[in-house]
């Protein structure tokens, strides 16, 4: 009996109970306190604490060292190919923006010379398709040989019309339009039981037009309003 109950003596841990005015305990909690303070999860260590304490948690310094430096150096590289590309989309819409304008200024360069000699050869082919519509009228009367001589004529009239198309020379429609005065030049006007008021009734000298600018406007008739309207 002596025996164990000195065994369970040597088993059981004593209880300490502490007093609030003890001297002591206050000491022990303002330790406690300082060094929870200083074990702040949130703060920024100090780098020579940070390495003293990998290094005493088996962490060696000079690998954490590399490990920041490697951080920052991806972390540069990442920005430097950031601006890199930036700076590349920005020279690929610069290039894009120059290349549209030359082309721009080709087209119209193109346009303006064409445009010069078309307006010398259009009264040309004024005068051909006048004389055309002239002779169709007295065609029937006419021998074989000149109206075979006049089919000729016809064919150069349309061989030439071909040519001014295939330079992007487009002629204006009139008859049966709407009189546009960017477009048409009225010279007459005449009431008419055909058409309604404003439109184009005839057209006495075809307009053409390149691309999207105006060679030469059409010379029309125009139906006029009557009084009794």
């Amino acid at each position: 009996m002596a025996s164990d109950r000195k065994h369970k003596q040597s088993n059981s841990i004593p209880i300490r109970f502490f007093d609030d005015n003890d001297p002591r305990v206050s000491e022990d909690d303002a330790e406690f306190e300082e060094r929870a303070e200083d074990s702040d999860p949130g703060a920024d260590p100090d780098p020579a604490v940070a390495d003293a304490r990998a290094s005493d948690m088996g962490f060696g310094g000079p690998d954490l060292a590399e490990l920041i430096a490697s951080r920052a150096e991806l972390k540069r590289l990442q920005t430097a190919l950031g601006e890199a590309q930036e700076g590349l989309a920005r020279r690929q819409a610069d290039f894009e923006n120059y290349r549209k304008r030359i082309e721009r200024e080709r087209g119209e360069a193109h346009h303006r010379v064409v445009g010069e000699v078309a307006l010398k050869l259009l009264p040309v082919v004024d005068n051909l398709a006048r004389a055309l519509d002239a002779e169709k009228t007295v065609q029937s009367s006419e021998s074989k040989e000149f109206r075979h001589f006049l089919h000729g004529v016809e064919l150069i009239n349309k061989q030439l019309n071909d040519v001014l198309e295939s330079l992007g020379i487009q002629p204006i429609a009139s008859v049966g339009e709407r009189f546009d005065p960017h477009i048409h030049e009225a010279v007459v006007t005449e009431p008419s039981d055909q058409y309604e008021p404003d439109t184009v009734t005839e057209e006495l000298a075809r307009g053409y037009r390149i691309g999207d600018r105006l060679l030469r406007p059409a010379m029309v008739k125009v139906a006029a309003r009557r009084d009794d309207e």
